[in-house]
């Protein structure tokens, strides 16, 4: 009995010695305690839960190197290896997780449109169900701030710059023919359907360093990483039909759509100001390839384009008007891989492909048109931790284009250039806490036409100034090669370059957005010529310049009244520009110098409808009367138009749409037409550039079969 006693007296003493208390106070980085934070030594049950005063306290058996590991929501988890008996009087500082939904973003200069951005002031449901867009991404866009109202052209216009300043990227890879050829005063529209994004990012400045060639804007499309089921799309339209379908296998999946348009029914109906011979017409298809494999996803997306009409056109020199005839093909091809190499590094390769062909007979004119271009990038991603981001890539464009001119006055000319521009780019996200984050980057680019290395520094900073704003600021420097209607006549030239200076305001709301953003771009090396437009008759030089500065305003709100979405867009801009056969720096005639947008969208539960309204202003844009002395001396009056749209639901999947353009019919002018020479008292005569058709009808009919059948296409609308 006394030999037990003494056994169990020595193992007592035996397992006190080996026992150790760990012991220490969890805070945070403004040193208030932590309650409820677990810690605990990893591998093992030794630990415990911190008090009101971040107190903690266990004893374990563990000897020897030890991982003591704290945790808590909502901050970064600390690890410390040492000895355990170490572990003694631990003043433990847990920092925030930058990884929190609450983390500050960068966003000055950038507009997102995605169900899961924290910066995101447009859904994909919005490009396709605003009244004025007609189911067209940009004309969506045109309804944020820092777009210009240009209702002749249709393109993006976007803080001062011209619409070839915004480029288009489609799963990051470059679209350099996004836009459907047309004639003067008649809007184009993308190419591209919307039904097949799921995300749109639209930077109008100060866009991260992995994007160039672009000196006002990049507008990111992202095509839809998986569908959720298998269906099909019937559209009956006034102007055509469309019919898509998705088919899904165990890790892959096909979405295909095709449609045929044609204005010649409509124009029947509702005739417009110009003299169609052949009413505009055209075949397209798209598709998506998905597959998914256990570390990433590959894409092919393939779109195919054909386009055609000839009109005569009124023209105050031509009394017999301007005869002009078009025919387009466009093919664009796109692939692309993205996957993880590792736990922290991933990896992203792309390829596109555009071929553009145009034939264009104007007047005694024949030309001839062709484009093949290329984009390859190559692009890693390390995670060195939550705080610090690390992407880095290589790009190359390659652009081969050649235009034939035929005239029966003089001798035939061939001309063209090739465009080949090399990158390299680095960027890294630093954040120092969940309140401040910085992105700094740099971008190299070498052109081989002019034998030009050019040096793009990129800046943004943003701070959390509450628990729902922030503000933010950036910096920029963007070079861009002059477009094709420049080079194809001259190639002796630099890149032409801005340098952006942005600061941003965003409040982020339970169901509501306020953005305010001033900014000031200073524009050098522009093109200019002196001959009134670009020819072969033309000297060029590099010797233009500008400046742009504005503020611009969003406000988004769907929480204050029940089953109502509205926005707000106001736009304040100043810009002049010395470039192209400018005389003197003045206003262009692109620029409105006040821009106001309305959009609202309304459900009517009884109806089983949804009513949409969208409201334009702009102020009147420059142009010369030659008639007074000064260059680009007058205004015209200002833009208005009200746009209205009406969704019903005949059945769950079945959907008939109406909407109206301008229904006020009010009459804008888009500028004014001078004769070539005055008349006999000196006096140049003018007509009014007055839009082709003051108002635009449409009606579908929109059918969705689909597997789980409750889906419809009011997604699509």
């Amino acid at each position: 009995m006394k030999q037990s006693l003494l056994i169990l007296f020595f193992f007592t003493i035996a397992s006190s010695i080996s026992q150790t208390t760990v012991i220490g106070r969890v805070i945070d980085t403004k040193n208030n305690p932590i309650e409820g934070a677990n810690v605990y030594l990893e591998g093992t049950y030794d630990g415990s839960m911190t008090d009101e005063n971040g107190m903690f306290s266990f004893i374990t058996d563990e000897s020897g190197t030890q991982i003591l590991k704290v945790s808590f929501i909502s901050y970064e988890t600390f690890l410390i290896s040492k000895d355990v008996s170490e572990f003694n009087n631990l003043q433990i500082k847990l920092r925030d997780d930058v990884n929190a939904l609450d983390t500050v973003v960068i966003s000055a200069g950038t507009f997102s449109a995605g169900d899961n951005s924290k910066i995101s002031v447009l859904k994909p449901l919005d490009v396709v169900t605003t009244a004025s867009a007609l189911g067209d991404f940009v004309g969506a866009l045109q309804t944020l701030p820092g777009t210009t109202t240009v209702a002749e052209d249709g393109r993006l216009f976007v803080r001062g710059g011209e619409a070839e300043e915004t480029q288009i990227f489609i799963d990051g890879i470059r679209v350099f023919t996004p836009y459907v050829p047309t004639t003067r005063n008649t809007p184009t529209r993308g190419r591209y359907s919307p039904f097949l994004f799921d995300g749109i990012t639209f930077s109008t400045g100060g866009y991260s360093a992995e994007f160039g060639q672009a000196l006002s804007s990049i507008l990111l499309l992202n095509t839809i990483e998986e569908p959720d089921q298998e269906k099909t799309d019937i559209g009956i339209m006034s102007i055509g039909a469309v019919l898509g379908h998705t088919e899904k296998w165990d890790s892959s999946s096909l979405s295909v759509n095709g449609s045929f348009i044609s204005l010649a029914p409509y124009i029947a109906l509702f005739p417009d100001r110009n003299d169609w011979i052949e009413p505009f017409q055209g075949g397209s298809g798209e598709a998506v390839f998905r597959k998914k494999f256990d570390s990433g996803m590959l894409k092919l997306y393939s779109a195919f384009e054909m386009s055609s009409f000839e009109l005569i056109q009124e023209d105050i020199d031509f009394s017999e008007g301007i005869h002009y005839k078009l025919n387009n093909k466009n093919l664009y091809f796109n692939g692309s891989y993205k996957g993880m190499l590792s736990h922290d590094w991933t990896v992203f390769g792309g390829l596109s492909y555009t071929y553009n062909k145009s034939k264009v007979e104007l007047i005694e004119d024949d030309i001839k048109d062709s484009e093949n271009s290329y984009h390859a990038k190559f692009k890693l991603k390390h995670h060195f931790n939550s705080r610090f981001k690390l992407n880095f890539g290589a790009e190359y464009f390659a652009t081969n284009f050649n235009e034939d001119y035929n005239n029966s006055f003089i001798n035939d000319l061939s001309y063209g250039f090739k465009n080949n521009i090399t990158a390299a780019f680095s960027e890294a996200d630093i954040f120092f806490s969940k309140n401040i984050a910085l992105k700094a980057g740099l971008r190299l680019e070498y052109s081989e036409l002019f034998d030009e290395l050019t040096l793009s520094p990129r800046l943004s900073l943003a701070y959390k100034t509450s628990a729902k704003s922030q503000v933010s600021l950036a910096y920029g420097n963007f070079y861009q090669n002059p477009n094709n209607n420049i080079l194809k006549f001259e190639q002796n030239l630099n890149a032409q370059n801005t340098t952006h200076y942005i600061l941003n305001y965003q409040l982020n709301n339970d169901g509501q957005i306020f953005r305010a953003e001033a900014y000031y771009k200073n524009y050098n090396d522009l093109i200019k010529y002196d001959t009134e437009y670009a020819s072969f008759a033309s000297n060029y030089n590099n010797s233009g310049s500008a400046y742009v500065t504005g503020i611009d305003l969003f406000w988004r709100d769907n929480k204050s009244i029940k089953n109502l979405d509205y926005w707000v867009s106001y736009s304040f801009l100043d810009s002049e520009r010395e470039y192209q056969n400018y005389p003197i720096q003045a206003t262009p005639n692109f620029v409105n110098t006040h821009n106001l947008s309305v959009v609202t969208k309304y459900w009517i539960e009884n109806w089983k409808s949804q009513v949409g309204m969208s409201y334009s202003f702009a102020s009147g844009r420059t142009y010369t009367n030659p008639n007074e002395t000064g260059f680009l001396n007058q205004k015209t009056k200002s833009y208005n138009s009200m746009s209205l749209n009406w969704a019903y639901l005949i059945s769950q999947q079945k959907i008939l749409y109406l909407s109206v353009n301008n229904v006020l019919g009010i009459k804008n002018i888009n500028g004014y037409q001078y004769a070539d020479v005055p008349d006999s008292n000196g006096n140049y005569a003018r007509r009014t550039l007055r839009p082709a058709a003051d108002q635009l009808f449409f009606v579908g009919f929109f059918w969705t079969i689909s597997e789980k059948g409750t889906d419809n296409q009011l997604d699509n609308l």
